[in-house]
């Protein structure tokens, strides 16, 4: 028996990203860095950012118009760089 393969994202495509780390100023400014950096000219009116029940916490989503996988790995990599991001989607 054979394995199934992965799925396969086409590309371009709009590929949401969820980073979720320390809510503070530098966890922001470093997500928001690091998708100028990676995806120039994204969406930044369709940057979401919601805080944790308690404040100590955030998740950030930007949607970005994906170009292929090394595109994505990069900004994995740069997003985890920073000590303030917890996890990334």
């Amino acid at each position: 028996m054979s394995q199934p393969e992965k799925p396969k994202i086409e590309f371009p495509c709009n590929y949401p990203i969820k980073v979720m780390g320390y809510a503070c100023r530098e966890f922001h400014d470093h997500v928001i860095t690091v998708m100028t950096t990676h995806s120039p000219g994204y969406d930044q009116t369709a940057v979401t950012v919601r805080d944790s029940k308690n404040g100590k916490f955030q998740s950030i989503t930007v949607t970005i118009i994906a170009t292929g996988e090394p595109q994505l790995q990069a900004i994995f990599e740069d997003l985890k760089t920073s000590a303030h991001v917890q996890m990334v989607l």
